[in-house]
């Protein structure tokens, strides 16, 4: 009778893990969407967040801003909210940024945001009223559409977005 060689063990081993493997839970989405969305996105997707978010928000990297708009033709920030909000969440948001603030909103510090939150923005003439939106995705990153630039990511820690910072809001 032959002994079992230490090769045999390591295959076993090698054979057991790929078995138990079997028994996790399954990914969300497709790791070519999700590998296109971390390049396009320049950010790590962790299997813990929110891969529709992330594959959906890279979908939009790139549409070009305009006023009222809200499709892959154009479109301005709460356009894109409403329309990643729909499509991520299933959930239907007011049409414009103060809007969003006040009915879709409970006011969240920066400290305190996570994915899918929404980040307001005022334009320096009035404080107190919401003229930008975006959604936060994660380490100080958001997705938004600029008026400039169309839709892009951008971090919270940019002067301008530090300087025209006016609260974070988790949607009811």
């Amino acid at each position: 009778m032959r002994t079992p060689s230490r090769l045999n063990y390591v295959l076993t081993g090698i054979l057991l893990i790929l078995l138990s493997s079997c028994a996790t839970k399954a990914p969300r989405y497709d790791f070519r969407k999700l590998a296109h969305a971390a390049i396009v996105l320049d950010m790590d997707i962790a299997p813990e967040d929110n891969h529709r978010l992330y594959v959906e928000s890279a979908s939009w990297i790139g549409v070009p801003y305009r006023s009222g708009g809200k499709d892959r033709r154009g479109t301005d920030c709460s356009g894109l909210v409403c329309q990643l909000y729909r499509s991520v969440f299933r959930q239907s948001l007011q049409p414009n940024a103060e809007a969003q603030r006040k009915y879709n909103c409970q006011k969240i510090s920066r400290k305190h945001l996570q994915e899918g939150d929404l980040v307001f923005f005022h334009n320096g003439r009035n404080r107190r009223t919401a003229s930008h939106v975006g959604i936060y995705l994660k380490q100080g990153r958001f997705v938004h559409a600029s008026t400039t630039r169309g839709v892009i990511v951008s971090r919270l820690d940019e002067p301008y977005y530090r300087q025209h910072w006016l609260q974070g809001g988790r949607v009811k």
